[in-house]
C-alpha cells in the first residue's frame, strides 16, 4: 500500500465518525480535477478513491472534505452541483443515443437528487419508470464500483449493455472497463451498494 492511499483511509475514517453526527441535504461538491491532474495516477486516476477523502487527496473522491456536507453517498446517487449525471438527460442516451444535457425547465426529484431533461416528454417516461432510465451504481463510474469504490462521472463516458445505462470516469476508464464488460459488471454488482460505506 502506499502513503497516499493510507492517509486516504485515515482520513475517510475520521470523516466517517463526523457523518453519524451530520444532517444531510441534496447536494455535493464539485471536483476541480483540473488542479489535482498531478496527483491523478496515469495507470487508474480512480485508483484508490474512497467516498468521504478531499479532492485535494484524492481527485477522484465524489464527496467534500466537509463531513456535514452533503453526499452522494448518503442517498447513493452520483451528484454534482445538485444534480444527478451533471445535469445529463438519463433518458436521452436511450431515445438520442448521446449525452445530451438536460434544461432546469424540465426537472424531476428522484432518489434525493435532481435530474434533468431535454424535454417534458423525457420528464415523464423518467417519472413514470425511473429505474429504467437511471444509470446503474447511483451514476458512480462503474469501473470505480468494480473495483471496490466509487468515482465521479462524466456524461459522455457511458454504454448501454442489456438495456442499462452504465457510466464511467472518462473515456480513457471506460475503454478499461470495456475490456471485460460482463466481470465488471458481475464485480460491480458484488459490491453495490456496499461501497458506498467502505
Amino acid at each position: 500500500m502506499n502513503i497516499s492511499y493510507l492517509a486516504s483511509l485515515a482520513i475517510a475514517s475520521v470523516l466517517a465518525l463526523g457523518l453519524v453526527s451530520c444532517s444531510s441535504s441534496d447536494t455535493v461538491s464539485s471536483i476541480d480535477t483540473e488542479s489535482s491532474e498531478s496527483q491523478v495516477s496515469s495507470v487508474d486516476p480512480c485508483a484508490g478513491a474512497t467516498p468521504c477523502a478531499s479532492a485535494a487527496v484524492d481527485p477522484c473522491a465524489s464527496a467534500s472534505a466537509d463531513p456535514c456536507a452533503a453526499s452522494a453517498e448518503q442517498v447513493g446517487v452520483f451528484v454534482d452541483g445538485g444534480l444527478a449525471i451533471r445535469g445529463a438527460d438519463p433518458v436521452a442516451y436511450f431515445t438520442q443515443g448521446e449525452a445530451v444535457i438536460g434544461s432546469a425547465e424540465f426537472e424531476y426529484e428522484w432518489s434525493g437528487a435532481t435530474w434533468r431533461f431535454a424535454s417534458a416528454e423525457h420528464r415523464d417516461l423518467f417519472a413514470d419508470n425511473p429505474e429504467a432510465y437511471a444509470p446503474q451504481y447511483g451514476g458512480f463510474c462503474a469501473w470505480a464500483v468494480s473495483q471496490g469504490y466509487t468515482a465521479p462521472v462524466e456524461p459522455d463516458a457511458w454504454r448501454i449493455v442489456d438495456g442499462k445505462l452504465y457510466l464511467n470516469y472518462d473515456q480513457k476508464i471506460q475503454e478499461r472497463w470495456e475490456q471485460d464488460i460482463d466481470g465488471n459488471i458481475a464485480l460491480a454488482d458484488d459490491n453495490w451498494p456496499g461501497v458506498l460505506t467502505e
